[in-house]
């Protein structure tokens, strides 16, 4: 018979650390979540009637996400670009709000005067490269969105997003354009969640179609 790993390993102990440590469900429904497919889940997120809790690995990779934006500013502003990582808020009121990675003033290369919402995001390599091919728009919706949302509530009608590959340390930018009508409709859509009295439907009426299966309110 095999016995079970011990439980007090360092990494172990390490993980339970960090899950001891999450942090609260937000009390504001958060633009980085608004290009989430369904509006079910996010009406149930932004009630805490489901809290999605994370294991100590995942806790992990998110801080190494969060650490790599202080290197991105560091290698941005080494290039000339001005910055400004002050983590800006944009409020649409309804509880729709959210936090910007920063706002570049002037320096990007193609466009060296023009202000642009600096968005950062570190991915796997599978992730990675499908972004490369397909661009963020169509492999990352949801960044899309979260990117049009900020340049609406900042006025500013350029994004840069720049993606970190974890595996191998490359790096992926693009330029994006505002686009009025995609932003304001999720917008819409946040403080129309946000309101609502009665749950809405749900992204699938069919519990085994694989985007509900793994959802963390699919026992919900």
């Amino acid at each position: 018979m095999k016995l079970p790993d011990p439980i007090n390993t360092i990494t172990n102990l390490i993980d339970q650390y960090h899950e001891g440590q999450q942090e609260r469900p937000r009390s504001h429904m958060g633009c980085s979540t608004l290009g989430h497919p369904c509006d079910r889940w996010l009406w149930l997120s932004f009630r805490w009637a489901v809290v999605e809790k994370f294991d100590g690995r995942i806790l992990r990779l998110f801080r190494r996400g969060q650490n790599e934006e202080a290197i991105i500013v560091r290698d941005l502003r080494a290039i000339g670009i001005d910055i400004r990582s002050s983590q800006a808020r944009v409020d649409f009121d309804s509880h729709v709000s959210g936090s910007l990675d920063g706002i570049i003033e002037t320096g990007v290369p193609e466009a060296p005067l023009k202000r642009h919402v600096a968005e950062f995001k570190t991915h796997s390599k599978k992730s990675f490269d499908d972004m490369v091919k397909n661009g963020v728009e169509k492999s990352k919706p949801a960044h899309y969105i979260q990117m049009q949302v900020y340049m609406h509530g900042t006025d500013i009608l350029r994004a840069l997003y720049l993606a970190i590959c974890k595996d191998d340390d490359r790096i992926y930018t693009e330029r994006v354009r505002y686009n009025p009508e995609v932003a304001t409709k999720a917008i819409e859509r946040g403080k129309r969640i946000a309101l609502a009295d009665r749950m809405p439907e749900p992204l699938s009426a069919d519990p085994s179609w694989y985007q509900c299966r793994f959802c963390p309110a699919h026992s919900f």
